[in-house]
């Protein structure tokens, strides 16, 4: 007699056998029967006839080993482990005396150890609300089959599903959708590849009749005779039937055992069917609480969504607030005819603006746009566009001072292939691109004479020559041009071309510096403050009274564009409200410089100003390092007029022979 513990695919059974001999093998007449590929159909027996124990290999194809060692022969006892294929066998007890006819079960089911039809109908409720208490799908679906394995007496467990409904008439393709959501041993334990471990031919057969089944000799069951998994998984006794969840068909539950034939009865079928429905039950309460947690937590996120979304319609009602508050304070002005809402103000120099524009609008002439750096000469120049009779043809800018001398003809011309080194194809010029439009060309008073030279030519003769080519492109563009610079006095000094001054100089607008329209700096705070938190994707703080009254006395020596950079500052570094410690230092200083003081003339006036003339001459390079086109810039005139004035004072550069006085 001898007792074997043996664990294969994480299952442990154990038995109790009387010999003479012990068949160990893969096919259904072994008196352990191995699921194992590696295990030859008669693979090994274990011979009690003698004395003792005596494991012989009977010619496997991948042999036996005892304790680790191959071997083809080897005596047994109690403590030794057998391995073969993927299959261990362990010798708990060799010896003794014991009238053992077969294999004793070694599974028990719960209603099985009860001693009347009342304790199993109680212990039957109590397993109904423990699957009726749990609702989370992941525990529950574990729940059903180890549930049903302690019920009726089972070795394993296998639930499989589908998402979809299942017809009676079912065919391999509704069976391939169907997937192994869980597979358990009697042990708690899950199983590896539990697709490969479940006869797919029971389940089929069982989803084709629409009825449960239970067999109890599958291997001589004539049901199965063409399911080869039959023998191939050692099933002895097998019990399959049907989960309907709301009247559909939407899995299947089989539990089997590979060691006992007759391990289940009609009277368990019974049992399963009558669990199998409180189980749908279960599984559909699931899914109604899976369905409601769902639709929680879709409101939950409509509701941050909602939140997020108030928040930002609170932000754009204030940025709206803002703008009406520049509409409605510009509602006091006269109105123009044009649409110029892009230019913020209500102040007379404003107002003097709009009705410049409306009386320019409509023509076809050049204008000229000076002003100040920052006041805004581009938005007028998008104005006139706009308004205009070219409205729907292109508008084109570009600012001369930002482009290398080198490069603006080819920039404004455009060029041919193989013009110069780089050019790798043709290139269209700003005229060809704004043909039929406008081109505007901000900063022309930093143009070289050689590009005021041939820019000229373009306006006079409405055509282009691209770098390089030959070819002449006719182009009808009107001209906007721009510059922060005293055209005229460079006119005066010979820097700027006199007839491409009268060409450009038609029709003229000149914008107004920020401190000439104090009364505009609230209004325009307002609107760049909202414009900047937009862009930012922040709440506009509040701007108070004592804030706007600090901007309005500053000089803003950079105009508009330094107030909407300070305006941008303030986003950043105020969340809800500006405070005034918030504004930039040069702001915080105040309004205007102190009035220069009157100069007191004492004797010749022509000395005196000439004195004047010379010390801040001297001082102007001083301050550029002799620098002479630096010096030129800060005293507002030319280079070609400072080198006549530093001649003329016998200055350093200059020349001594040519000084006097100017007449």
């Amino acid at each position: 007699m001898i007792r074997l513990a043996i664990e294969e695919q994480g299952n442990r059974r154990e038995g109790l056998h009387a010999g003479p001999q012990v068949r160990i093998g893969r096919a259904s007449d072994n008196d352990i029967c191995l699921a194992s590929g590696l295990v030859s159909r008669h693979h090994c027996h274990i011979d009690l006839s003698g004395e003792g124990a005596w494991l012989e290999d009977l010619g496997s194809a991948n042999g036996v080993s005892v304790n680790g060692l191959k071997t083809r022969g080897a005596p047994l006892a109690a403590g030794d482990t057998i391995e073969l294929g993927q299959a261990t066998i362990s010798v708990i007890e060799l010896g003794g005396e014991a009238e053992v006819q077969e294999e004793e079960p070694t599974f028990r089911t719960i209603l099985s150890e009860l001693p009347d039809e009342r304790e199993k109908l109680r212990a039957f409720a109590h397993v109904t609300r423990e699957l009726s208490r749990e609702t989370d799908t992941n525990a529950l679906f574990p729940l059903i089959v180890d549930t049903a394995i302690s019920l009726l007496g089972g070795e394993r467990g296998f639930l499989l599903q589908s998402d979809e409904p299942i017809s009676e008439a079912a065919s391999l393709s509704s069976l391939d959708s169907m997937s192994v959501h869980v597979a358990r041993s009697f042990d708690g334990a899950d199983i590896a590849l539990p697709r490969t471990r479940v006869s797919l031919g029971i389940v089929k057969r069982v989803l084709e009749s629409g009825e449960p089944l239970v067999s109890l000799d599958a291997a001589q069951d004539q049901r199965f005779e063409e399911f080869a998994s039959i023998e191939e998984l050692q099933l002895k006794s097998v019990i399959c039937l049907p989960v309907r969840v709301d009247g559909e068909v939407r899995g299947v539950l089989l539990v089997d055992n590979r060691m006992r034939q007759g391990a289940f009865n009609e009277e368990d079928l019974e049992i399963a069917e009558l669990f199998a429905d409180q189980a749908a039950i279960a599984m559909q309460n699931s899914r109604r609480v899976d369905e409601l947690r769902m639709h929680s937590e879709r409101i939950e996120q409509s509701r941050k969504e909602i939140v997020a979304l108030n928040a930002e319609l609170g932000r754009k009602v204030r940025d709206q607030g803002a703008e009406l508050a520049v509409a409605r304070a510009s509602l006091g002005r006269e109105r123009a005819r044009g649409d110029y809402g892009a230019i913020v103000g209500a102040s007379d120099a404003i107002r003097r603006i709009f009705g410049e524009l409306d009386r320019i609008v409509e023509s076809e002439l050049p204008v000229l746009i000076s002003g100040e750096s920052g006041t805004g000469k581009e938005l007028v120049a998008r104005a006139i566009h706009k308004n205009g009779p070219r409205a729907k043809r292109p508008f084109v800018s570009e600012n001369c001072a930002a482009i290398p001398e080198s490069l603006l003809e080819s920039e404004l011309f455009g060029h041919a292939k193989g013009a110069f080194t780089g050019a790798h194809r043709a290139k269209r010029g700003l005229f060809e691109a704004a043909n039929g439009g406008t081109l505007f060309l901000d900063e022309i008073g930093d143009m070289s004479a050689a590009m005021q030279k041939k820019l000229l030519r373009v306006l006079q003769e409405g055509e282009v020559r691209p770098v390089g080519s030959d070819k002449v492109v006719e182009v009808d563009v009107r001209l906007l041009a721009a510059s922060h610079q005293d055209l005229a006095a460079h006119v005066k000094e010979g820097s700027f071309r006199e007839d491409l001054y009268y060409r450009i100089h038609v029709l003229k607008v000149e914008m107004p510096s920020l401190r000439d329209r104090v009364e505009d700096i609230p209004l325009l705070a307002e609107h760049l403050l909202a414009r900047a938190a937009r862009e930012a994707g922040r709440e506009a703080p509040v701007l108070p009274h004592e804030v706007t009254a600090a901007l309005s006395a500053h000089d803003w020596p950079g105009n508009v564009r330094e107030l909407e950079n300070e305006m941008r500052r303030l986003v950043v570094l105020s969340p809800e409200r500006v405070e005034l410690s918030s504004l930039s230092a040069t702001v915080l200083e105040g309004g205007s410089p102190e009035p220069p003081r009157p100069l007191i003339v004492e004797g010749d006036l022509r000395a005196t100003v000439a004195a004047f003339e010379r010390d801040a001459i001297e001082g102007a390079l001083s301050e550029a390092d002799g620098n002479k086109s630096q010096a030129a810039r800060a005293l507002g005139i030319s280079r070609f007029a400072l080198q006549r004035k530093l001649e003329k004072f016998g200055l350093e550069g200059g020349d001594p022979s040519k000084g006097g006085e100017e007449s």
